[in-house]
C-alpha cells in the first residue's frame, strides 16, 4: 500500500487549506491511499494506519533536522520525533449514514457565533475528545469557517461515486502523540475509509488545539 501523491481531491481542497504542505479541510488531514493487493478488510485499514503514520514519522524527523540547524542543538534536544503504536489502536465500525451527518445552520449571532441544529455541540464536557467529522471540517480552530454547502461539495469531490458502500471505522486516539493538541482541547480523530467503487483508502485525522 502506499499513499496517492497526486490526485485531483488534493487540488479541489487546495482552497480550503491554510498549509500548502499537507491536505486539510477544516481541522481534516486527508490521506489518499492505494493498495495492490485484494481488501482484507480490518486488516487493511490497519495497514493504511501504519502507511500513513511512517510518512508521518519520517516528516517529524526531518522538521526536528531543521529545527536543529536553525535553533541549535539546545531547543531541538528538548523535542523528539512523532512516535506511535499501532497494536494500541482500537477500531469501531462507522455507518455511512451516521458519519456523513451534516446540521444546519440556524443562525448567526452578531458575533460571528454559528448554531447548528445538532445534538451534538462544542462545550466542556465534549472538548478533548472525538468530534463529529462535520465540526472537524466545518469549524476549524483558527482561519476559514466552512458551511453545510462547503461539507457536501468536499466529499462528494473525495468519493465521486457516492458514500453509500463505503466501509468506515472510528479509530482510538490514544496511541500516537500526534493526538496530544487535540486532548488537550479541541479535539482528537482518527478514520480510515475504504471505497470499494474505487478502490482507494481515505484516511482523515484531526487534532487540533488553540
Amino acid at each position: 500500500m502506499h499513499e496517492i501523491k497526486n490526485d485531483a481531491f488534493y487540488d479541489f481542497i487546495r482552497p480550503y487549506d491554510s498549509d500548502i504542505e499537507y491536505h486539510f479541510a477544516g481541522e481534516v488531514d486527508y490521506h489518499l491511499l492505494k493498495s495492490d493487493k485484494p481488501y482484507e478488510g480490518l486488516q487493511s485499514h490497519r495497514e493504511a494506519l501504519i502507511v500513513v503514520f511512517e510518512h508521518l514519522v519520517e516528516n517529524s524527523i526531518e522538521d526536528l533536522k531543521g529545527i536543529r540547524e536553525r535553533c541549535g542543538d539546545d531547543i531541538a534536544d528538548q523535542l523528539s520525533p512523532l512516535v506511535y503504536d499501532i497494536d494500541k489502536a482500537r477500531p469501531t465500525p462507522v455507518n455511512p449514514n451516521v458519519f456523513f451527518y451534516c446540521p444546519n445552520i440556524v443562525k448567526i449571532d452578531y458575533y460571528g457565533n454559528v448554531y447548528y441544529d445538532a445534538e451534538w455541540s462544542p462545550n466542556d464536557e465534549n472538548f478533548g475528545t472525538m468530534v463529529p467529522y462535520w465540526y472537524a471540517l466545518m469549524e476549524p480552530v483558527h482561519g476559514r469557517r466552512n458551511k453545510p454547502e462547503d461539507f457536501h461539495k468536499v466529499n462528494e469531490a473525495l468519493f465521486p461515486k457516492g458514500t453509500d458502500k463505503l466501509d468506515i471505522y472510528e479509530w482510538t486516539t490514544d496511541w500516537s502523540d500526534l493526538f496530544d493538541a487535540g486532548h488537550e482541547w479541541y479535539g482528537a480523530c482518527c478514520w480510515s475509509i475504504y471505497d470499494k467503487s474505487m478502490n482507494r483508502y481515505v484516511v482523515m485525522l484531526v487534532s487540533a488545539t488553540d
